[in-house]
C-alpha cells in the first residue's frame, strides 16, 4: 500500500533478463537508505509495486514478469531513466496523498503541456476502458504520484503540476507523447460496479 507522495527519483543503472521467460531485472539507484528496507519489501517504481529481491546501501534490484512489463511501460525503460520512488505505507505514517496499491490499470500518455502561472497544465490520455473511471476532483496515481483531477473530457482528463511536483518527481523533465502508468482510484471502481448491478 502507498499514498502517491513520491519520496525519491531514482536511477536505472542496469537491466538484464531475469529469472523466467520474459521477465527483466532492473538495478535502481536510490537516496534511500536501504538498510531498513527488508527483503521481499514492496517499493512503488513509477507506480508499479515491485519486490526487493537484492539490495545494497543506496541501491536495490527487481523484476518484474512479461506481463508485468506488458501492461506497464516498464517495458520501455532504458539504463539512466530516472523513477518515481516510494516505500511501501507503515502503520501509523501519514496518509498524504491516497491510497495507492501499486496494480497499474493502464497505459495512457501526455497529450498536451501548457504553462499556467506557476504551474504546468498537463492533459493525459487515458485508454478508454479506464476514462469512465476518472472523475472531477478524484484522485488519479500517474506513475506512481496521486493527483486530483481537475477536470474531464472524453478520455482525456487535465491537472494542474505545481512546481514542487515538478521538482520532486519525473514530471519534471516529461515530455508530450511520454507513456505514463495509470491506477485508478480504487473507490471509483467500487462506485462503478455497484451502479453496474443495481437491481
Amino acid at each position: 500500500m502507498f499514498t502517491g507522495i513520491v519520496t525519491d527519483v531514482g536511477e536505472i543503472t542496469s537491466l538484464t533478463p531475469g529469472g523466467q521467460t520474459g521477465d527483466r531485472r532492473f538495478v535502481v539507484r536510490t537516496k534511500h537508505d536501504m538498510a531498513p528496507v527488508p527483503m521481499g519489501a514492496s517499493i512503488a517504481c513509477s507506480g508499479c509495486c515491485l519486490t526487493v529481491i537484492e539490495k545494497g546501501p543506496d541501491w536495490f534490484a527487481v523484476e518484474a514478469s512479461g506481463e508485468t512489463l506488458e501492461k506497464t511501460h516498464l517495458g520501455d525503460w532504458q539504463r539512466g531513466q530516472r523513477i518515481n520512488l516510494e516505500l511501501s505505507l507503515r502503520l501509523g505514517d501519514e496518509l498524504g496523498g491516497h491510497l495507492v496499491y501499486g496494480h497499474v490499470d493502464g497505459v495512457g500518455k501526455i497529450a498536451s503541456m501548457t504553462p499556467e502561472g506557476g504551474s504546468v497544465r498537463f492533459v493525459f490520455e487515458a485508454p478508454g476502458e479506464l476514462a469512465r473511471f476518472i472523475a472531477s476532483k478524484g484522485s488519479i496515481a500517474v506513475d506512481g504520484i496521486s493527483l486530483t483531477v481537475n477536470e474531464v473530457e472524453g478520455n482525456r482528463f487535465g491537472v494542474n503540476i505545481i512546481s514542487h511536483t515538478q521538482a520532486a518527481t519525473t514530471l519534471g523533465a516529461a515530455k508530450v507523447g511520454q507513456r505514463v502508468n495509470l491506477e485508478v482510484d480504487m473507490l471509483a471502481r467500487y462506485v462503478q460496479r455497484l451502479l453496474e448491478h443495481r437491481p
